[in-house]
């Protein structure tokens, strides 16, 4: 593994607001039609609700699988692993060549822990810090939500628009200098994510594929990542070959004390 891969990790996670043994995924096909008594035109509330409960559930949550990430134009590729606590903490393990841990991220509504395995830093600033790289208007939640492919909260209102195109619903609108623009397909789950700062001119798309069904709930096991700000560019892939679902989880995150803190 690279040396840069745990610092383009963290621009893409940044920018968001953002191994074990394999087994072959059972996935759900995306049927061409819709079916159409499932949703009812002109019940705007009605259909928000509907799509709401597409979303997965969890207590907890783990994931695991590789990511592919590309950088202004550099490559790499490594293992992840991926756990959640519902709307308390994110955490990542990020591993490359022979096994050795790259770099680890734990993410809270209040800070962002970074350890850098490679370099012996660490970054530790309040989740504002993001704000730096994207839109005040994502916050924790919002991220959690991009990760799972779920629908975000503050854009499930009256005040969005929805409408079908070709037998598909599109949620947008815009939220402060957020635009919002969010493609459903037929599963009535969510298949392209896209989100401008409309002033910064930060643009971030996030495709959702491949889905898996796991306790009656759907889950997409591929999710493409791309963001632009400027000239510079990042994108990631993501394939989960294991999920599971509200087992007991830790998050550990002790920093060496020879590390190097990063201000």
């Amino acid at each position: 593994m690279k040396i840069n891969i745990s610092n383009s990790f963290l621009g893409l996670m940044l920018m968001l607001a953002v191994a074990s043994c394999k087994t072959r995924k059972q996935t759900v096909k995306v049927p061409v039609n819709a079916d159409s008594t499932a949703t009812m035109v002109n019940k705007k509330s009605e259909n928000l609700e509907l799509l709401k409960s597409k979303d997965v559930g969890f207590n907890t949550l783990s994931l695991k699988g590789k990511a592919r990430l590309e950088f202004n134009g550099k490559e790499d590729n490594a293992s992840i692993n991926l756990r959640m606590k519902k709307d308390e903490v994110i955490w990542l393990s990020i591993t490359g060549f022979a096994g050795i841990e790259g770099a680890r991220v734990r993410i809270t509504p209040d800070s962002i822990q970074v350890l850098n395995r490679l370099q012996g830093v660490y970054l530790n600033k309040p989740f504002s810090y993001i704000y730096n790289y994207g839109s005040r208007q994502l916050n924790f939640k919002t991220l959690q939500s991009i990760l799972l492919g779920n629908t975000i909260s503050d854009f499930m209102s009256a005040g969005s628009d929805l409408e079908l195109e070709a037998g598909n619903w599109v949620l947008s609108g815009k939220r402060g200098d957020l635009g919002y623009r969010l493609l459903f397909n037929t599963l009535l789950k969510t298949e392209v994510n896209n989100l401008s700062d409309l002033k910064s001119g930060q643009a971030l798309k996030v495709t959702y594929g491949d889905y898996q069904q796991i306790d009656a709930t759907l889950y997409p096991t591929t999710v493409a990542i791309s963001t632009m700000s400027g000239t510079k560019k990042v994108a990631i892939d993501l394939d989960f070959s294991k999920i599971e679902r509200n087992l007991p989880l830790d998050f550990p995150f002790n920093v060496p004390k020879k590390y190097e803190v990063l201000n």
